[in-house]
């Protein structure tokens, strides 16, 4: 079983991420729309621990607001939907998170840039088609980020919520 710390967003419009997620995400019925914090990780450290970690580093983190518009195309045929709004927020707890006990799962070499996964794409021609599709999608994506979930992801890639910790 794999671990992984995310923010699940709730948005007014989320039907127009679903439909995207819906034609481009093999994993849309599995996952719920997200935004990585830490990114799934295999361990043996209990459920009781990694409260206590996200307790203890995210202890003086208050609610903040996200904006998101605009998906992008990366490396690997994905499809990203853009932070326009709390990414500074984001990117300090992803770096808060990713200390202390979970620094061994830290990997320097992919640069961290908050974003929601909105699809995969698996050869150039779909990936240029896609890409060409969801350039008309600007619609903003607002949410208050008021919690940050600890998941397990199980073999069969549904997750589980193990903890929610509530900003201040």
């Amino acid at each position: 079983m794999y671990r992984s710390i995310c923010l699940f967003p709730q948005f007014n419009n989320i039907k127009l991420i679903n439909a995207i997620r819906k034609k481009y995400d093999s994993l849309y019925k599995i996952v719920p729309p997200h935004i990585t914090l830490i990114f799934p990780f295999r361990s043996e450290i209990s459920t009781s621990e990694l409260k206590a970690h996200m307790e203890n580093v995210l202890l003086e983190e208050n609610t903040f607001n996200i904006t998101l518009k605009g998906i992008t195309g990366s490396e690997g045929g994905y499809l990203f939907l853009g932070v326009k709004e709390g990414n500074d927020s984001i990117i300090r707890l992803h770096d808060k998170l990713y200390g202390g006990m979970l620094a061994q799962f830290y990997n320097r070499k992919i640069s961290y840039l908050p974003h929601m996964t909105v699809g995969r794409v698996h050869n150039e021609h779909e990936f240029e088609g896609a890409i060409e599709v969801t350039e008309a999608y600007n619609e903003n994506f607002c949410s208050k980020i008021n919690n940050v979930y600890l998941e397990s992801i199980h073999d069969d890639g549904k997750s589980e919520i193990e903890h929610i910790h509530r900003l201040s």
